[in-house]
């Protein structure tokens, strides 16, 4: 259990201070994450690792000289913020363009994919390179949609040593690309993670028993098997992996035995033994293994073995000198200068220089669209643990969390808004902005966009009649559906918000009164949202665990079920319309 925090809520922001204390002789905070303090001389290509907190040393553990320019660190378990991302690959990109890698987790995909698309708008070319190394998340014919996760390591290192070497944008990618594909991993775990504050762990391993194909969010193992001794173990980890070995592959391998958090190393070294003489006895000459905590998932106690199939472009890369924190090689000459980026620079994403514009009658909509917010602001701080719990079948239980501290945010930056001047579509700009940016993962920013659809939908200038409002709704679900590109039938927040959208229209144009409409619309989102406990989740993280899930409605859909029924008590109240 992890004991040392102040309040569980500030834990990784306590944390990465302390971090960049130690290590301020090599590192410098910037919004959303660290960098290198001393760039490149000459331009190089900037490698950016990202994602949630909770598995040092990946990834800020593993920034400096052949290896990462800057980590983009999010909250425990949970996708950094677009905004987060952008700052930090900006303020590390010394202009040889950008290359951002990280595991294959939806709201990682959305969140980077956005700060890369702004960042090449802005001139610096922004790559991104997803690892899919996990081969307990999907059959090898759907390899595009595994996981990442110790495997990360492996690529880390290959893209760091081809960027510190000189090479191009192209070359950097087009060599991390070919280390993925030559990297596969497998888990096993003895417990589950706890979060700070937390009394009970994400999920329990039955006694008796291994949970193997674990993620590294706290998500469990796919299946329960029964505990095997370390000889045993150890040839299930290699015999399912050499199954994984790619055709025409040479014997040399990289070789990875990971500890997740609060497996001691003395296990570690006994099971590496084991290891080592099956991999040996399968004719296969291992280069340069690593054994020990890697990236980890708190206190969670498990391992992953992780194999990559070296050839004559990636051993010399795998071999490479790099000097991090968490990770040292060799050695490696030194080919900075001080960095001369002047942190104040560093534009905030959503920072804005418009006025406020808001006729009388957009305010009015506005303030009301406030009262909205905060009765789901109410229901949702209500509903954190349920909605932790739900998460917690087949993900990693942060889904309440993460709503309540983007939802906290929202009405924060709405009343400021409201305060200025702005009208409807202002304040639910600066609301979902802010959602986005701190709530962080798949439904933060979905939300964020959504929220910012149905603003622009609403306007700043004009009252809001029903058929106005059920127009603006349709734009917040097509945002939500453009980015998350799930469908009907995957189980996730679109199986509430479609049903939710259709009815809503069908009432309006029935001539309902706005608040008439808005509580079936919702009744019906909420009854959609219980539907999905029937559903087998072909989206997100809880994809791996799809038969864990059946039977559990998606947290998604149920909050935003709780969300839109929040609204419509506020609708109601107010008399029906906007």
């Amino acid at each position: 259990m992890t004991m040392i925090y102040n309040s569980p809520a500030d834990f990784t922001e306590d944390a990465t201070r302390g971090f960049v204390e130690l290590y301020s002789d090599r590192l410098r905070p910037v919004p959303g994450g660290v960098v290198r303090r001393r760039r490149p001389a000459d331009p190089k290509v900037a490698v950016i690792y990202g994602g949630g907190s909770g598995h040092y040393p990946a990834f800020a553990g593993l920034v400096g000289p052949g290896m990462g320019d800057g980590a983009v660190i999010g909250n425990l378990f949970t996708s950094p913020s677009t905004a987060q991302a952008y700052s930090v690959a900006r303020a590390a990109s010394s202009g040889g363009g950008v290359v951002i890698s990280y595991g294959n987790y939806a709201g990682d995909v959305m969140n980077f994919g956005i700060a890369g698309e702004r960042l090449t708008a802005e001139g610096i070319e922004t790559r991104q390179l997803i690892i899919t190394d996990d081969i307990a998340s999907a059959p090898a014919e759907e390899a595009a949609k595994r996981r990442g996760i110790a495997g990360d390591f492996v690529v880390f290192k290959v893209l760091g040593a081809a960027a510190e070497r000189g090479d191009d944008l192209d070359e950097v990618v087009r060599l991390g690309l070919r280390a993925n594909a030559a990297t596969f991993s497998l888990g096993v775990a003895f417990a589950g993670c706890t979060f700070p504050g937390a009394r009970e762990p994400h999920f329990t391993v039955p006694e008796g028993k291994l949970g193997i194909g674990l993620g590294i969010h706290g998500e469990p193992g796919l299946e329960d098997i029964d505990w095997m001794p370390a000889d045993e173990l150890a040839a299930l980890l290699v015999e399912r992996l050499l199954t994984e070995r790619p055709a025409g592959s040479g014997p040399r391998v990289a070789a990875i035995l990971n500890g997740l958090g609060s497996t001691k190393y003395e296990e570690l070294f006994l099971l590496w033994g084991h290891v080592a003489a099956l991999l040996r006895e399968a004719d296969l000459e291992i280069v340069a293994p690593e054994v020990g905590e890697l990236v980890t998932s708190l206190d969670m106690a498990g391992v992953s073995l992780t194999l990559c199939w070296l050839d004559e472009e990636l051993e010399p890369l795998w071999l490479a000198p790099a000097h991090t924190p968490a990770f040292r090689r060799g050695v490696l000459e030194g080919t900075a200068a001080p960095t001369t980026a002047d942190e104040a620079s560093i534009e905030g994403f959503n920072a804005e220089a418009e006025s406020p514009v808001g006729s009388a009658a957009s305010r009015a909509v506005a303030a009301l669209v406030l009262d909205c917010l905060r009765a789901m602001q109410a229901v949702l701080h209500d509903q954190e643990v349920e909605l932790g719990r739900i998460d917690q079948v087949a993900g990693d239980g942060d889904h309440g969390r993460g709503m309540v501290r983007g939802i906290d945010c929202a009405v924060d930056a709405a009343a400021a808004a409201l305060e200025t001047g702005w009208g409807a579509a202002g304040v639910l700009a600066r609301a979902g902005d802010a959602w986005a940016e701190h709530a962080g993962g798949t439904s933060g920013v979905l939300w964020g966009a959504a929220l910012r659809a149905l603003g622009a939908g609403l306007g700043n200038e004009d009252a809001a009649a029903p058929a106005d409002v059920a127009a603006a709704v349709e734009q917040f679900v097509l945002a939500m559906t453009d980015l998350g590109k799930a469908e009907l039938g995957d189980k996730t927040i679109i199986d509430a918000a479609v049903p939710f959208r259709d009815r809503l229209r069908l009432e309006v144009d029935a001539q309902a009164s706005l608040g008439e409409a808005w509580s079936a619309a919702s009744a019906e989102a909420c009854r959609a949202a219980e539907a999905t406990s029937a559903l087998s989740p072909r989206k997100g993280r809880a994809r791996p665990l799809a038969e864990r899930s059946i039977g559990h409605p998606d947290p998604g859909a149920v909050s935003f079920g709780m969300c839109v029924a929040a609204v419509g008590r506020i609708l109601g109240a107010a008399g029906g319309d906007a």
